[in-house]
């Protein structure tokens, strides 16, 4: 019986299915274990090597495990049930198999063991991220990383080569005349490995540096590790040569502000109480204008950071958006006031005047309201 990989997922048309569990307790005493009859079945439908769950198990339940790869038997020490061991199965599937943004099951593991740190990437979605390395679980991981499909499908193209060359080798052996003939009508040959290309972003080593050389020469000096070591203030004049642009460019302070949301995502505890302040220094140096704030204000996106950190980015930045239209009210109002003073200035020439005076006159009162004057006097 299959279920759902996604226990939350109560749609029974849900396409990610997976088989339950079965476990089988073998010996008596001290010697007793639990063999999970299916894990390999089980694995494949995680795209995860069956060692990773089973050693999963060992250390929520503080058990020994053990692998025999050969004959397909994984084990668990002591005595436990098949439905435990099923809630405990949806545990290492939320942290290890689950993508963050949409909860599909579509991931890779990209290990790195000299920097000590694992990736996941999510084919449904493309999002690329990295795990908490906390768990026990995760040093075994680097240990024993996944078996690489690049070489795998590598060796089999090979193979397919092979195959075609040979083939084409017996085809041309025939008579001289045939084989020319052969030779010269013969269409262009059809690339057979269409099906079994891989469409996924790389994550090697080498198509990291080849996507770092085709970052700009001023971006790349940002991300360069030496600028950590700069001074204050050439690290300073390298942040206003990059958002300099953004001055009268309302496309580009948005973009700005999609950046500060994944600088704050980054340094969540230490950048997530300053939001006002950095968005008020951003506003005094002209790099965001009121406009570009106000639109941003009024909805929250989930395009740089998930909605949840961006509802409270938001409710953070509240206070100076207020203050911010608080603000803009009044200078609307004393802009209006002067307005009326000058309406009511009239300059007065006098060719006997040696100096240039202004006297502030009165509206006449017009003829309607004499009248209306007259007859409550009466």
């Amino acid at each position: 019986m299959s279920v759902n990989v996604n226990r939350s997922v109560s749609d029974q048309f849900y396409r990610y299915k997976m088989p339950r569990l079965i476990a089988k307790v073998e010996g008596k005493g001290n010697g007793i274990k639990t063999v999970i009859v299916n894990m390999v079945d089980v694995a494949k439908a995680l795209n995860r090597p069956p060692t990773y769950p089973t050693k999963f198990f060992g250390c929520e339940l503080g058990a020994q495990t053990q692998f025999d790869t050969k004959n397909d038997r994984y084990i668990v020490n002591g005595s436990h049930e098949a439905n435990k061991l099923q809630d405990m199965l949806d545990g290492f599937i939320k942290k290890f198999v689950l993508c963050a943004e949409c909860d599909n099951p579509e991931t890779d593991l990209h290990v790195n063991p000299k920097k000590q740190t694992i990736g996941n990437s999510c084919k449904a979605c493309g999002y690329r991220g990295m795990l908490d390395t906390r768990h026990k679980l995760c040093t075994f991981i680097l240990k024993n990383p996944p078996e690489s499909t690049d070489s795998g499908s590598a060796s089999v193209k090979k193979d397919k080569e092979k195959k075609n060359r040979k083939k084409d080798k017996e085809n041309g052996s025939g008579s001289g005349e045939a084989g020319n003939h052969d030779n010269i009508d013969a269409p262009e040959a059809v690339d057979r490995d269409d099906e079994d290309e891989d469409w996924a972003e790389e994550t090697t080593e080498e198509a990291q540096r080849r996507r770092m050389e085709e970052i700009s020469d001023h971006a790349k000096n940002l991300t360069l590790s030496e600028d950590l070591e700069k001074p204050l203030e050439e690290r300073v004049n390298l942040f206003y040569n990059f958002v300099k642009f953004c001055h009268n460019n309302k496309k580009a302070q948005k973009y700005l502000l999609g950046g500060f949301e994944c600088v704050v995502k980054l340094h969540q505890v230490q950048l997530l109480p300053r939001v006002p302040i950095i968005l008020k220094e951003l506003y005094d140096a002209d790099l965001l204008e009121e406009d570009v704030i106000f639109a941003w204000a009024e909805k929250v996106s989930k395009k740089y950071v998930s909605k949840e950190l961006a509802k409270e980015i938001h409710a953070k930045a509240a206070p100076f958006v207020k203050w911010l239209k608080e603000a803009e009210e009044e200078s609307e109002g004393s802009e209006e006031e002067e307005e009326e003073e000058d309406e009511n200035v009239e300059v007065v020439y006098s060719p006997s005047a040696r100096e240039l005076k202004m006297e502030t006159v009165k509206p006449e009162a017009s003829e309607k309201e004499e009248d209306d004057i007259d007859i409550d006097a009466i």
